[in-house]
Formats: C-alpha cells, sequence, structure tokens
C-alpha cells in the first residue's frame, strides 16, 4: 500500500499537520479536500463519504474527536486498508501526546513528525505499533495542562464500587512518568458496542446487530502477562461451529456470531474458562473485536406518526421511550427526519417542562432536528415531539413515502447492550506499585438507529 499525502485538518480547516511523501499530489490538496468536504451535496448527503475523488487524486479521511486525518493517493488502494492506516495513526498520536486536540498537535510538532516519519516511509507503511516505535523516537511529549483539557464528560466518569475516576485517567502519554518521574502503573479497559437497529412503522425490529471491542490501554512497566476473564456462558458461532469452534452455541447465555483477537492474545484457556492471557503492548489496543446478531432488547423504542392536517399541512408526532435501568442516563442524544421537498416550515412542540432540548428546522437540507444536548434521558422515561408542517405546494399521494425515515444517535455510558462482560483482570507478578484502580468502562453508542414510518 502506498500513500502520497498524510494531513490533519481543524473543524475549520485549519492544517495543522502536513508531510508530502512523494510529491505526486498537487500542493492545494488540503484547500481541495476541505472544500468538498464542507459544501459536499452530491445525491443529496449532508456528510462528504470517508472516500471520493477528485481530479484523479483519491482523498481518504477519517474524523477523530473533531479532527480530520486525511491521506491522498493517485494509485488504486485498498480503501479499508488506508482508513484503518489513519485510524490508528491517530491512536499512536494519541498514545505519546495522550489527548487529540489542536492544541497538543502544536504543541508537540517536532514529536507528531518524527512519529509520522517512522510509521511511513516515502509512502509506504512501515509501523503502526507503540511498543515498536518507542525504540526509535526520543522525543518528550510536552502535555496539555489539565485547565486546558475540554470539561469531563457525564460520559468519562466510570465507577467500581464506591471508587470514582474521571475520564482524564487515560489522557496522559504512555511514554511520559507523572510528577515526581514515578512510572504510571495503570490498566483500563474498555467494553464499547455500536449497535445498528431499524424499526418498521409500526415498531416492530426488522434488523438488528451489535459491533463490539473490548479496547486496552496499558501504563504497565516490565510487560507482565495479564489474564482476562469473560463471561463463562459465552458462546462463539450461532450454528454450534464457528471459526474457532470452542463449544457449542447451543442454549442461552451471550451468543456472538464471530469475533477475532489481537496478535497479543493466547487462547489456551479460552476454550475451557473463558480467559484470555497476553503481554499488552504500550498504549491503546483492541484485545477482541465482535460482532452479535442474536435478539437483543434496543436500548431505545422509537414511534412516529405522520399524517395529513390540511390542504397544505401535515402533523409528526415522534415519541422515543428509553428501555433501559432507571440508574442508566443516555447522553448526546439526536434525532433526525428528512421531510419532503416542498416543506417550507415547521413549527415544534415539546412536553411540558421539558428541558435541555433543542428542535430545528434545517431548511436548506429538508430536516427536522430534535437534540438533547443539555439534557439526558433517564431509563424508563419517554419523550414526546410534535412538530407541524407547512407545504408550500399541495402533496399528492402517500406522504409517508417522502418523510423519514428517523434516525437516532447516543451514547450511553456504564451500559452494554450484549451483557458481554469482564469478570475479572489479574496481573501476573503482581506488584506494590501497580494502582489498585483497575476498571472496566461499558458504553453503548448507535451506530445506524432508524425507524421506518
Amino acid at each position: 500500500m502506498m500513500i502520497s499525502q498524510f494531513f490533519v485538518l481543524s473543524q475549520r480547516g485549519d492544517n495543522i499537520v502536513f508531510r508530502d511523501y512523494r510529491a505526486e499530489v498537487p500542493k492545494g490538496s488540503t484547500e481541495t479536500f476541505f472544500r468538498k468536504v464542507k459544501f459536499w451535496k452530491e445525491d443529496g448527503n449532508a456528510e462528504a463519504p470517508p472516500i471520493f475523488n477528485v481530479d484523479g487524486v483519491n482523498y481518504f479521511h477519517v474524523k477523530v474527536v473533531g479532527l480530520y486525518f486525511v491521506a491522498t493517493t493517485r494509485v488504486n488502494v485498498s480503501p479499508s486498508l488506508v482508513l484503518e492506516l489513519l485510524q490508528r495513526i491517530a491512536r499512536v498520536i494519541k498514545d505519546y501526546l495522550g489527548v487529540l486536540n489542536e492544541d497538543s498537535f502544536r504543541k508537540n510538532f517536532v514529536l507528531v513528525y518524527e512519529l509520522l516519519d517512522e510509521v511511513i516511509d516515502f509512502g509506504y507503511v512501515q509501523t503502526t505499533s507503540t511498543e515498536v516505535l518507542k525504540s526509535y523516537v526520543f522525543n518528550e511529549p510536552i502535555l496539555i495542562a489539565p485547565a486546558r483539557l475540554q470539561p469531563i464528560d457525564p460520559a468519562a466518569i466510570f465507577t467500581q464500587g464506591s471508587k470514582r475516576m474521571p475520564g482524564t485517567a487515560v489522557t496522559k502519554s504512555v511514554v511520559a512518568n507523572d510528577p515526581g518521574g514515578r512510572k504510571r502503573e495503570e490498566i483500563f479497559v474498555d467494553i464499547i458496542e455500536k449497535i445498528s437497529v431499524t424499526f418498521s412503522s409500526s415498531g416492530y425490529i426488522l434488523t438488528s446487530e451489535i459491533d463490539g471491542t473490548i479496547q486496552m490501554k496499558s501504563y504497565l512497566s516490565g510487560n507482565p502477562e495479564i489474564r482476562l476473564a469473560l463471561n463463562e456462558d459465552l458462546n462463539i458461532g450461532r450454528g454450534g461451529a464457528s471459526v474457532y469452534d470452542y463449544r457449542s452455541s447451543s442454549g442461552s447465555g451471550v451468543i456472538l456470531d464471530d469475533c477475532n483477537f489481537h496478535e497479543s492474545v493466547r487462547l489456551d484457556s479460552f476454550d475451557s474458562d473463558r480467559t484470555l492471557s497476553l503481554v499488552p503492548p504500550d498504549g491503546e489496543f483492541p484485545v477482541m473485536n465482535y460482532r452479535m446478531t442474536q435478539e437483543f432488547k434496543p436500548p431505545f423504542h422509537v414511534n412516529t406518526l405522520i399524517e395529513e392536517a390540511g390542504r397544505l399541512k401535515a402533523e409528526v408526532i415522534i415519541k422515543i421511550r428509553a428501555e433501559f435501568p432507571s440508574d442508566v442516563v443516555a447522553n448526546t442524544i439526536t434525532i433526525q427526519m428528512p421531510l419532503p421537498n416542498y416543506t417550507s416550515r415547521a413549527s415544534f412542540e415539546l412536553e411540558l417542562g421539558a428541558a435541555g432540548q433543542k428542535t430545528d428546522f434545517k431548511e436548506t437540507s429538508k430536516m427536522l432536528e430534535w437534540s438533547f444536548k443539555k439534557a439526558s434521558i433517564v431509563g424508563g422515561a419517554e419523550h414526546t415531539l410534535r412538530a407541524k408542517l407547512t407545504f408550500s405546494q399541495e402533496f399528492h399521494g402517500n406522504i409517508t413515502k417522502e418523510a423519514g425515515p428517523v434516525s437516532m444517535t447516543f451514547t450511553i455510558p456504564m451500559y452494554n447492550v450484549s451483557k458481554l462482560q469482564v469478570k475479572y483482570l489479574q496481573i501476573a507478578k503482581n506488584s506494590s506499585s501497580q494502582n489498585p484502580y483497575r476498571w472496566v468502562r461499558y458504553v453503548t453508542q448507535a451506530n445506524s438507529y432508524v425507524a421506518r414510518i
């Protein structure tokens, strides 16, 4: 695989990092890319796809915490490979800087360029392993003071028993020591699940899928071996015979369709007691990726109704109900619904006492948007939005075919739908210097959450 350029842009289009490896692509590629992404209107889509071609140049990009990581090339390369490379570069830089934002990049230009020159040589990938790079990269990161970080999000508060730790615990560099020169002896585990659900117009589930990752970030010195225990009732493969064929998957329990493991994971005892053994490399890495299509209870139920209310009017009712326990809270929730092209105006009515909710009608894209930017949804709660639409012309035929579907995005911390759990984490040769705070964060996010009308 070969790429010509790599660059990182801010949300405003400012060029933060730029490296031209082969001088094959015009220097104005950063402006071309940002202009295309910002004003992308092809096929009515509001956002540009991760891959597109302009004047014979292929542009690949991923968006990580508001920054665009972009690669360009003129040759035919594997798209999935380039997108994975961009994600890994972002992960490596985060391992070294501790936090990914514009400020940390600008304070660590020398270190970032040194990393890029070791990761990619003349357009060809050399390594994306933080462990390997430590032997070649010698610049120390300039860490961002805690006061300069963004306010801690509620989703970033993790709990183990009565102990609470802020999310900034994992925003420190893996190569930097704590004040006083003491090496941090900590390890953090996340189970992150992205769910895709499609509801029918009557509220029944048509399709459902979970893409999950067990992610680990290690600050342990001496490369000790660790053991990670998962659910004993975990089964791989729905038909009883999977690519791993560890045991029959008949019966109840957590049933995964398939999974794959990091190269450092040993599966010697996975068949007998569902434990993984590994020597964790430095930095952040996925221990296990898995996919699940077994029936599960979706965290939100979405019902939508649209009906005529006169010659040039219609009314939309969207109702969402949280199906998770009352001690769990969802945040960063946004509901969107495309409206007919001839919609000229929309007025909204929220339930009595609604606070922290925002409604909007984007006239250019004909999009209804309902967000909970300053509010959260507690398990068991119901919320309803009524929208009165005004049309610029009479509609003909079935209005439900010209509106929708309703899509929803959200984040639910300390909750996972699959019920996959880390039962315990053991560190071989445990020493007194290792921090007793070892916890697991569970996060559920919407990948494609759609309700038809």
